[in-house]
């Protein structure tokens, strides 16, 4: 549909919606670019905190995409009127207690009523207009790194199916809560050659890995033996606690894809499994690739190496899968 829109003028745009990036980037100064980004969902989780936490966590997850720093924030809630007030208040004091964790204040914001609870975050932040990371530099004989496993969709599925072990559900709580400063803070302190970035939500893996292939004009390989997954993640596929949303990533991104090696279904269901408050994928020179690695895991992310950048062949698919 935003190809359908009238293009806009606007020589300080530094990245607009063109590319399918995380954020829209503004430049206001010489030296001062504004980040802003949206997003907003329902529940996956019963713990009002902990959802209110993760809403959080998931918008400020694309300013971090950006290589941003949070500056604010405001709040979108959408409430049930006849709903227990006090399960709004957790939801916000959880979003709050992120945006306190990451240094970003939240101004105030909107409500409205609705049937269904939705609550979220427009974030906006700062960034040096020549120190953006987008989704579009990737360059041929760059290594991929990603910051967190993968499997927090079909997990929260199985949570609302019931069909799910306490320590499953703990371990993507872990990971939807926890923030992707620390990543950041590690590539701003060593200056790493960083060329291209974004964060894995909605679309799955694959998507996401799409939109980066195709806005670098790069083909991607990835390592199937080295994609972490969540513990339970397959399990939780097996038992068939698969979102709606990984159909319809496969049905828009598989086109794009060869499977070079066998690959199962349930490995598949994984790959373009629609992640929450998901990691960083990174695009990263190959000669600070192994550094950067290994810092970021002295720093407790759990960073894996999942695959690397070729130049793209027209007639070739723009994802391998080895």
């Amino acid at each position: 549909m935003l190809r359908k829109l009238p293009p806009q003028v606007d020589p300080n745009v530094i990245v607009g919606f063109d590319t399918s990036d995380d954020a829209g980037v503004y430049r206001i100064a010489p030296d001062l670019a504004l980040i802003q980004t949206v997003d907003f969902f329902t529940p996956m989780v019963d713990d009002p905190f902990s959802f209110g936490q993760i809403a959080a966590v998931n918008a400020l997850s694309d300013v971090y995409a950006m290589g941003g720093v949070p500056l604010t924030a405001l709040a979108m809630v959408c409430f049930p009127e006849r709903e227990n007030l006090d399960v709004l208040g957790e939801i916000m004091a959880g979003g709050l207690s992120k945006m306190v964790e990451a240094g970003c204040t939240v101004l105030g914001g909107h409500s409205v009523q609705d049937s269904e609870i939705k609550f979220g975050y427009s974030v906006t932040g700062l960034v040096h207009p020549e120190r953006v990371f987008a989704n579009s530099g990737a360059k041929p004989g760059d290594r991929l790194i990603l910051t967190k496993a993968l499997g927090t969709g079909t997990i929260s599925t199985a949570v609302k199916k019931q069909e799910i072990s306490d320590r499953w559900m703990q371990g993507a709580l872990n990971s939807m809560t926890t923030l992707n400063k620390i990543p950041i803070d590690v590539i701003k302190a060593g200056e790493f050659s960083v060329h291209a970035m974004t964060d894995i939500t909605g679309f799955g893996l694959i998507g996401h890995v799409r939109e980066l292939a195709i806005a670098s004009g790069v083909q991607i390989r990835l390592y199937i033996p080295d994609i972490p997954m969540l513990e339970g993640a397959l399990e939780c596929i097996d038992r068939g606690c698969i979102p709606g949303g990984t159909h319809n990533n496969r049905e828009f991104a598989e086109k794009d894809v060869e499977y070079i090696s066998e690959v199962s279904e349930r490995t598949k269901s994984v790959l373009f499994d629609p992640q929450t408050a998901g990691g960083l994928l990174m695009s990263v020179s190959d000669k600070d690739a192994g550094h950067l690695l290994h810092r970021l895991q002295e720093q407790g992310v759990r960073a894996s190496e999942i695959g690397d950048v070729v130049s793209q062949d027209r007639d070739a698919a723009r994802i391998l899968i080895v």
